[in-house]
């Protein structure tokens, strides 16, 4: 399967933005998944969906790159719940090829409505890191968190980096600029997980995923640079409008607009 200079170029523009706000408050995949099903409306889902993996993974790895050189990270957190997101999303990529994954748009559509109204309401919402909890039970809610949200990402995919952001601050009550960091390491482990599965089935377009994966990961250094320099305030402006815009995509889906 191949496509067209023009159509590969469009998608490489849909991956570069998709990598740039996927660096920021996550959500990159709102861009790069339809605009990928529009572009190739003939190509099997599953082929595109495996082929964005490889441009999600190089991109989210520039932005871990910038990451790593500016923000403090808890390795030893990072190593549990990596690990355990790995095998999350894989067991999460299996079921997709099995079962339809429509039942959980609805639920979603709910939660990422209280989501967006108490982010909106609560104007010190992930503003400042506090350090209130003790390392056991941070373990235990990074594993929580790891699992769950892992598990989500392979088996629906869009929205799944701002998710964790949010999960970050909630429960391991850390400010934006750490989530995103943290965040973005996660979803690495959670690309690969995805990776090795649609690898190991020949659901990768190389020609496809190479080109947008160079793309994506300048908009994903790009975006981390940005983040970095702004700070908490403008993660914040920017989580809420990717928030909104999965709200956007779901209620499509769930009301067949």
């Amino acid at each position: 399967m191949t496509v067209d200079l023009f159509h590969l170029a469009l998608l490489c523009l849909a991956a570069f933005f998709a990598g740039f706000v996927d660096a920021v408050v996550g959500g990159g995949g709102l861009i790069q998944l339809p605009a990928a099903l529009v572009i190739l409306p003939s190509f099997p889902v599953a082929s595109v969906v495996g082929s964005l993996k490889i441009p999600s993974f190089t991109g989210t790895g520039a932005a871990v790159w910038q990451y790593m050189k500016k923000v403090d990270m808890n390795w030893k957190l990072l190593a549990v719940i990596c690990t355990l997101a790995f095998f999350a999303s894989y067991s999460g990529s299996y079921l997709l090829t099995h079962v339809s994954n429509a039942f959980m748009k609805p639920v979603l559509l709910v939660v990422l409505t209280v989501v967006a109204v108490y982010t909106y309401a609560k104007k010190d919402f992930g503003q400042k890191e506090e350090h209130d909890i003790s390392n056991d039970k941070e373990l235990q809610r990074g594993i929580f968190i790891s699992l769950i949200i892992g598990f989500y990402d392979g088996f629906i995919g869009p929205g799944a980096g701002s998710i964790l952001i949010l999960a970050f601050i909630a429960l391991l009550h850390f400010d934006f600029l750490h989530a995103s960091a943290h965040a973005k390491m996660v979803n690495l482990a959670t690309n690969i997980g995805s990776i090795v599965l649609f690898a190991a089935k020949g659901n990768i377009i190389w020609s496809i995923a190479l080109p947008m994966a160079v793309a994506n990961s300048l908009g994903g250094f790009a975006g981390a640079k940005l983040a970095i320099a702004k700070g908490n305030k403008f993660i914040r402006i920017f989580f809420l409008v990717i928030i909104v815009g999965i709200l956007i995509r779901f209620c499509w889906d769930v009301f067949k607009f």
